[in-house]
């Protein structure tokens, strides 16, 4: 029997019980397809973030305590001493031009997260309320759509005006003009000075969803007069972004008091760092989901074992009668395979249809960025699966007796 004469009756047998095939084309099908599309998931929400570090500009450090990726201390529960929490007063050291040469602005960072914040019967819980300098804006690149920025008078006097994401406007004004109105948050009331211009985000965080005060004001009515949250230091240039971490590096370890340079109770980070950072965390992220969609495929494999098991019992007569009329071990092992690949083989080539179709669509506020690699290796593991876990029940066909094969009721 040749080739050919092999694979039409392996194709032959697997038509044969056609829904518990289709059954076992479905298993393969589902796991090929949960790679394709958790991988596009898990690169999608990497470049997402790496999207958003991006956008703070080449020029930005943020400083934050400790030594987290993109930490902060929590200015309600922070237990920090005054010597290493970052301060008002830290934050006007690295203000000065003697010591800093290279640094153009320094923005201190209080914020608050979920604020309910209230107007004319409509509510609001923002995501983040950040109270600030007015440098803040264009150091995290915030422009707006309407209206102004607040001024540093305001933020000397304490003044309670509010700069809202589109998130914000759009939920508590609608169609309504959101300048010049007054929110309530906290029982306090903000005057609406402007509305930002809309920014990308990813599933995890809506970068509209945020409030931008003076800091004065949100450590008066939101989170008290604790720690900052972080410090954004913005650089003369982006050939200066050493240079300036340097120099606040060597004012903060100065005044905070640091006896040990290698255990700083602070970080000074790059845009550059922190994606290089997230790059590692993004790439462990994408092959855990990976990972846990292959589970799938591997239950998809046992599947496959056995509806060939159970084809082996049903047609043990039929291999019998084969291998008595002369068909050697050889052609009934491939005749098995054949069919254990053709179902694997079959259940990957939808599975790609599938994964390649569910990527188009955003899942969980992410939208997928599909992985190539991730389509081929799918099929070949989808076909590897099929010749291992045909394996032992085409080996098991082919080692039947001929005398016990026709015996067999």
């Amino acid at each position: 029997m040749n080739t050919f004469e092999t694979i039409r009756f392996a194709i032959r047998g697997v038509s044969a019980n056609k829904l518990r095939s289709a059954l076992t084309v479905l298993g393969m099908m589902i796991g090929v397809a949960a790679v394709i599309i958790l991988v596009a998931v898990g690169n999608g929400s990497a470049k997402s973030v790496q999207s958003q570090i991006s956008a703070l500009g080449t020029t930005t450090l943020t400083v934050s305590s400790g030594s987290g990726l993109f930490g902060g201390t929590d200015t309600s529960s922070t237990t920090k001493t005054q010597d290493t929490s970052l301060t008002l007063d830290v934050a006007s050291a690295l203000e000065d031009p003697q010591s800093a040469p290279h640094v153009k602005s320094v923005s201190p960072v209080a914020s608050g997260s979920s604020q309910n914040a209230t107007y004319a019967g409509s509510s609001h819980s923002i995501s983040q309320f950040v109270g600030t300098f007015p440098s803040y804006l264009s150091a995290e690149s915030y422009s707006l759509a309407s209206g102004t920025g607040f001024t540093r008078q305001d933020v000397n006097q304490g003044r309670k005006v509010a700069v809202l994401g589109k998130t914000v406007a759009d939920d508590l004004f609608g169609s309504v003009n959101a300048v010049n109105k007054q929110i309530t948050v906290n029982g306090n009331l903000f005057t609406v000075v402007g509305v930002l211009k809309s920014k990308d985000s990813s599933g995890f965080m809506d970068q509209n969803d945020v409030a931008i005060a003076p800091i004065t004001a949100v450590q008066e009515s939101i989170t008290g007069y604790g720690a900052l949250s972080q410090i954004i230091v913005e650089a003369t240039d982006e050939n200066t972004v050493t240079d300036a971490q340097n120099e606040v590096t060597a004012i903060l370890n100065n005044k905070l008091k640091v006896s040990d340079p290698t255990d700083e109770p602070f970080s000074v980070r790059t845009a550059s760092q922190l994606l290089s950072t997230t790059q590692s965390t993004s790439d462990t992220f994408t092959v855990l989901l990976g990972a846990v969609a292959g589970i799938s495929l591997l239950v998809g494999g046992i599947g496959i074992t056995n509806i060939m098991l159970v084809s082996v019992t049903e047609r043990t007569r039929e291999i019998g009668i084969r291998k008595a009329l002369g068909a050697p071990k050889r052609v009934v092992l491939t005749q098995f395979l054949v069919e254990a690949t053709v179902l694997s083989l079959l259940g990957g080539l939808l599975g790609v249809v599938v994964g390649v179709v569910g990527s188009q669509f955003t899942i969980v506020g992410i939208r997928p960025v599909l992985a190539g690699y991730s389509i081929f290796l799918a099929v070949g593991v989808s076909l590897v699966i099929g010749l291992f876990f045909g394996s032992y029940p085409a080996s098991r066909a082919a080692s039947l007796r001929p005398i016990e094969a026709l015996r067999y009721e």
